[in-house]
């Protein structure tokens, strides 16, 4: 009796090897949306991961070579679509999905969020130009909210520095990406307003990708920065695409160095303006004195002469201006006094005196340092001398000088210390303190 399979009986590599080609063939190109699990990130550099669903999983993995195509990191529990091919791992017998691309899921539903949320604040009205509030010409002080460790705000503060250093600006740090960040944004406005040292509140950080400036296009942000009193400057950073921050914003700047540009004058072109508006003033000034003048001639001519009244307020105004000097002296005596009082105080810290008394005082250490030293060597010079006169005084040619002499036996120069070391005849040579002499025994005397 047969069996309906197959009768050839073949390896587990070769039925292995056949289910390979079957998938592979069958499967050569899939896109699977799952989310990730099981994430691992050996020393090779490629990533070892699971996708999985409700009911079911599939292993995957992503060369390194690919990994440079990915538009973000991926971790465990972010969903993704994933595009490549089946293949069956041959050593495990597993099938496995061996991945080209990644594209995170949700990017589709958030572009439609973002579209209705706005059409529907269009709809409301809050993007309208009449609803934009005017910047001030010279502001008191700039509120600027960002993130205090990224390039924006530097980029911000130099072009500040460079255009008009004087004004104040208050960093509010925030957090400029992530689930908090809006949240965060939203609270320094209303800090920002509280506070009212600023009267332009300017929102910035860099570009990035559009996961990246998503909470820019939070709702309740947008309606703050509608309801806020101060008005509100949108620098994002990025030159194509808007967030909802950037239409409701009431003025939109491409990047953090437009948005200072646009948010402070240039100091020196503020001063030309002035200089030009006073030389106007000027002349206005000067031809209304001139017509003032002429009608007071007329009014002279009309009324007479008015030096009696002009007498008068003369003798007022000199009173006053008594009075007003009376107390501008007695202002100047006061501060005189309290200047030469911070002088004198001013001069008793000053460095210069400090280093002269300084210097005094190391000359006078450096002139003691001399004496002592030269006390210590006169005593020094004292005990050398009596060593000197110690050991002269233990010399035997010191004891010469008193008189006496020393004995030698010729030849060997052999010292004589008794007569019985010598005998009758012997010749002998007597060292005396100055010279010697040479002598023959000729009697020897008993002790």
């Amino acid at each position: 009796m047969t069996t309906p399979f197959a009768t050839r009986i073949q390896t587990v590599t070769e039925i292995t090897r056949s289910i390979k080609v079957l998938l592979e063939n069958g499967f050569a190109f899939v896109s699977v949306c799952g989310e990730i699990s099981n994430l691992k990130q050996p020393y090779s550099g490629h990533l070892y991961f699971t996708l999985k669903d409700r009911d079911a999983q599939i292993k995957a993995v992503l060369f390194k070579a690919q990994r440079r195509y990915l538009p973000d990191d991926i971790a465990d529990g972010k969903q993704v679509i994933c595009r490549g091919r089946i293949s069956v791992y041959e050593p495990r017998g597993d099938y496995q999905l061996v991945v080209d691309s990644v594209e995170f899921a949700g990017a589709g539903d958030r572009q439609a969020a973002y579209e209705q949320l706005k059409e529907k604040l269009y709809q409301e009205g809050l993007f309208a130009e009449a609803h934009k509030k005017k910047l001030p010409l010279l502001p008191k002080g700039i509120a600027l909210i960002t993130s205090p460790r990224g390039a924006a705000v530097h980029d911000f503060l130099t072009v500040a520095a460079r255009r008009f250093p004087s004004i104040p600006i208050e960093i509010h740090p925030v957090s400029v990406q992530g689930d908090t960040a809006a949240a965060e944004i939203i609270k320094a406005i209303k800090t920002a307003a509280a506070r009212d040292r600023a009267d332009v509140i300017v929102i910035c950080r860099g570009g990035g990708s559009t996961e990246d400036l998503w909470p820019f296009n939070n709702e309740e942000l947008a309606r703050t920065v509608y309801q806020s009193r101060l008005p509100v400057v949108s620098a994002i950073g990025h030159e194509i695409d808007f967030t909802i921050l950037d239409f409701v914003a009431d003025h939109r700047s491409p990047t953090p160095t437009a948005a200072a540009e646009f948010v402070l004058p240039e100091q020196s072109h503020l001063q030309r303006l002035v200089w030009q508006h006073r030389l106007r003033q000027r002349s206005i000034v000067n031809e209304k004195v001139a017509n003032y003048r002429h009608r007071l001639s007329l009014q002279n001519r009309l009324l007479g002469n008015p030096t009696n009244d002009i007498n008068t307020y003369r003798m007022r105004i000199d009173f006053v201006l008594s009075r007003l000097r009376r107390s501008i002296d007695s202002q100047l005596a006061n501060k005189r006094q309290r200047v030469n009082g911070l002088r004198t105080a001013i001069a008793h810290h000053n460095p210069q005196q400090i280093m002269a008394r300084h210097t005094t005082t190391l000359a006078n250490l450096r002139h003691k340092l001399i004496d002592l030293n030269r006390h210590q060597m006169e005593r020094r010079i004292g005990a050398v001398q009596q060593c000197a006169a110690l050991i002269r005084s233990l010399s035997p040619l010191a004891v010469l000088e008193r008189g006496y002499a020393i004995v030698q036996k010729i030849p060997g120069k052999r010292i004589l210390r008794s007569s019985r070391e010598t005998n009758e005849g012997d010749r002998l040579e007597v060292r005396l303190h100055e010279g010697s002499l040479e002598c023959e025994v000729t009697t020897i005397l008993p002790r």
